[in-house]
């Protein structure tokens, strides 16, 4: 029995994790639990979860009304504060981080230093601070999962085979909502537009990232962290189907792929269960026979600059990454706020990457303040030019 602290437990991933959970009640037990402010939701989880006897809430405002509804033997944790006293309880054996955007590197470290599995399935943790996390994992001997479907799809196909006959990974990347529209047309998209996934169910976040490719920059920089590859090492492919999650090329010339549905079900359930396979998946599995035409492409960077950017990013490295993921971050808070165009979130990125110095450091509080100054440099630029 594997108990787990989920973080993020009102989002998509959250959905997927409680999925899985139930799924696999003699081997999986949920035992806290996490959100931003949707204390309804995270209070409804808990009831539905007698095991649960630990929620947070990040935004204090919502502490509130959480506690007058609160079931008994609950206890609520408040704060960023109550997201790290959740991360290292003394009775859980795996946390799984899906907050998004950087809120959840405290906690993620706080995790790994306890000696707890870490399910990690917030991207940017590892782009602002990938280093930092990889060291604290290799100190405390804590194993780091990956999450995301992409990241997952490599573990999965690196298992039995040692570095050094690694040659190149392919990250595949469906091309977002806006994949087929002209070019022309990008600088008129809405949110709306953008929200219109066709393959996966995400936050607006991360769906608005998938149709600059922002997403696929930000793993390619997350897996050159989690699994030790130099930045040529790595490559992104268009592929419309999101069926193929990754292919990992050997230097004996062959080429692994793993495959499964478009769902993070399966990567989660793959995270929490491992090393074990389960008999008994969440969700249907792939039906091979009906798979039809599987398609590949190359990525065309005029179309997608945000990945160009992250190239460059990582053969910067330092901060570089975190300035990135942070100016990002900014403009596509303001873009689903209709204060930025669409086609403007890459020109404020590589602004903002331009303006904030790289630096060369492993210390906390340095890389907290270059990811500060970078959203400050790209909330200006946005103020200054499109508000």
């Amino acid at each position: 029995m594997k108990r787990i602290v989920l973080l993020g437990a009102t989002g998509s991933i959250g959905d997927s994790t409680l999925r899985v959970i139930a799924a696999h009640p003699e081997q999986l037990r949920l035992v806290a639990v996490a959100a931003n402010s949707n204390s309804d939701k995270l209070l409804q989880i808990a009831r539905d979860h007698p095991s649960v006897r630990h929620v947070a809430l990040c935004d204090e405002t919502a502490d509130a009304a959480a506690r007058d509804n609160l079931p008994p033997g609950v206890a609520l944790h408040a704060g960023p504060a109550g997201l790290r006293e959740l991360a290292v309880l003394p009775e859980a054996d795996v946390v799984l981080v899906a907050i998004v955007g950087t809120a959840g590197l405290l906690p993620a470290l706080d995790a790994l230093a306890a000696r707890k599995d870490l399910a990690l399935a917030s991207k940017e943790i590892l782009v602002l601070a990938g280093d930092l996390v990889m060291d604290t994992a290799a100190r405390s001997g804590a194993r780091l999962l990956p999450v995301d479907s992409e990241h997952n799809a490599v573990f999965q196909c690196l298992q039995g085979h040692p570095p050094a006959h690694v040659c190149r990974v392919h990250l595949t990347a469906s091309g977002g909502a806006l994949r087929d529209w002209p070019l022309e047309r990008l600088r008129h998209a809405t949110p709306a537009d953008v929200l219109k996934h066709p393959n996966w169910s995400m936050g607006p976040k991360i769906t608005t990232d998938s149709a600059t490719l922002a997403n696929k920059g930000l793993e390619l920089i997350e897996a050159q962290k989690l699994f030790g590859l130099k930045p040529s090492q790595l490559a992104a492919v268009l592929h419309p189907q999101s069926v193929v999650h990754a292919l990992v090329e050997f230097t004996d010339g062959s080429t692994l792929a793993q495959l499964c549905p478009p769902s993070m079900t399966f990567p989660i359930q793959h995270a929490l269960l491992h090393p074990e396979r389960s008999g008994s998946p969440a969700l249907p599995p792939l039906d091979v026979a009906r798979l039809g035409t599987l398609a590949f492409a190359p990525v065309d960077e005029t179309r997608y600059p945000m990945l160009r950017l992250a190239r460059e990013v990582m053969n910067a490295g330092g901060t570089a990454p975190a300035i990135y993921n942070a100016a990002n971050e900014a403009a596509v808070a303001a873009f689903l706020a209709d204060k930025l165009p669409f086609h403007r979130i890459a020109e404020i990125t590589e602004t903002t990457l331009r303006e904030v110095p790289v630096t060369h450091t492993r210390s906390l509080d340095e890389i907290l303040e270059t990811d500060l100054r970078a959203r400050r440099v790209a909330a200006a630029h946005i103020a200054a030019n499109y508000v």
